[in-house]
């Protein structure tokens, strides 16, 4: 089966396909003003090789871009046009363990979001002094026994 293999390879003919980039969505933020603005952005993304959609949310200063595009490539083009452009720093609200740490709150985030930061966890109180603090909590029935 070697030889055969070996010559099936002069036979066939092989492609040089490019793979394709996959499928994804891009966020970005961007400071826009007015229509004109909105529209030179909407229009420089829609003619780029590979985009399915554009919607432009001007009220949250936000682009979503979705297609088989690159999004470094994206940022680029949205820069070009004149205007400053950043990825999306904001997550949902209620994704973060504690949306009021003062690295993730942020007065300019739109309703709902706050800044995508990483969150150190709170440490857990010790077994022991959790313990010793029960004994004399108002919660516990034979507390009034103990003192």
């Amino acid at each position: 089966m070697g030889a055969l293999d070996y010559l099936s390879n002069f036979c066939t003919a092989t492609s040089t396909r490019t793979r394709r980039k996959p499928m994804q969505t891009v966020e970005i933020r961007v400071k826009i003003d007015c229509d004109g603005c909105e529209r030179s952005v909407k229009n420089s993304l829609k003619n780029m090789k590979g985009v399915r959609s554009v919607e432009v949310s001007r009220k949250q200063h936000r682009v979503t871009v979705s297609g088989f595009v690159d999004a470094n490539k994206v940022l680029k083009r949205v820069k070009s046009t004149g205007k400053r452009a950043e990825f999306w720093p904001y997550i949902p609200y209620n994704l973060v363990q504690y949306p009021y740490a003062s690295q993730a709150y942020d007065k300019k985030a739109p309703s709902g979001f706050v800044r995508n930061v990483a969150q150190a966890d709170v440490p857990m109180p010790n077994t022991t002094d959790e313990g010793i603090t029960h004994l004399f909590s108002d919660d516990n029935p034979n507390a009034c026994s103990i003192m």
